[in-house]
């Protein structure tokens, strides 16, 4: 498919995701999704963007955002196609949200934007939508560490938090000892999950993303490993348990 002459970026884009959803002449693969095949590719790419971005990777940034963006036209263009919006309507509303939310910068309304004017304007912007909870909002689809931690930010605007860390220190000690007495499969299940939100209560209020942190100790398991395997050069798994200890100590101590 060659560009056409003045064609933007964009608009050839846009082409090319119409092509490919063409009823005739399109790819069966394409034309067989739909919002709920593609949803899991969607978050998959906002993944990768920020792995590059983790890993300064900025031509891999480029890429993976070009990536992201093709997701972005392919559901504009299944909503085209079912009358609902385009891609054009997508832009729009991000364009007027943006200029809402930033009066101080587009309407002259002078001040800085801090935490609580952006989140009063969010809240404002539920309310007009006819949002019932303060919870109201807080996507299905987050990482669950991360969707803890946004319901527990929401409850606590209301008022329902502890004063300071300690009240979910204790409440990580309260849901450990449940676990350790559960008895049923579905109890323990429950009580880890409880542990769990408890554990992300407590990281909260130290100001930390829990998904954050959770993705950094993974990397940091994940490098730490590996070099002890390298260290044992294939006879890792024949190891005694304190002689992998001591790789683990000897591998921690060089970092």
């Amino acid at each position: 498919m060659s560009k056409a002459p003045h064609t933007s970026p964009i608009n050839r884009l846009l082409d090319i995701m119409a092509r490919l959803r063409d009823p005739k002449a399109g790819c069966e693969w394409d034309l067989a999704q739909d919002f709920a095949s593609i949803a899991p590719y969607t978050i998959e790419e906002a993944y990768e963007v920020a792995d590059a971005i983790n890993r300064n990777d900025i031509a891999d940034l480029r890429d993976e955002l070009g990536d992201l963006l093709l997701q972005v036209v392919f559901h504009a263009r299944m909503a085209e196609e079912a009358g609902y919006f385009a891609f054009a309507d997508v832009a729009n509303a991000i364009n007027e949200k943006m200029e809402t939310r930033h009066p101080h910068i587009f309407a002259n309304a002078g001040g800085t934007m801090d935490e609580a004017r952006w989140e009063n304007l969010k809240a404002n912007e539920r309310a007009a939508k006819g949002v019932t909870s303060a919870l109201d909002g807080v996507a299905l689809a987050l990482p669950a560490l991360m969707r803890a931690q946004k319901l527990q930010k929401r409850a606590a605007r209301t008022g329902f938090d502890w004063p300071d860390p300690s009240g979910s220190e204790a409440k990580i000690a309260e849901e450990m000892e449940e676990l350790k007495v559960a008895t049923s499969d579905q109890e323990k299940f429950e009580e880890a999950g409880d542990l769990l939100f408890a554990v992300v209560n407590f990281v909260r209020a130290h100001g930390i993303s829990a998904e954050d942190a959770l993705r950094a100790a993974n990397a940091k398991f994940e490098r730490r490993f590996r070099a002890m395997e390298d260290l044992a050069d294939g006879a890792f798994p024949s190891l005694s348990l304190d002689a992998q200890e001591e790789l683990w100590q000897q591998v921690k101590s060089a970092e």
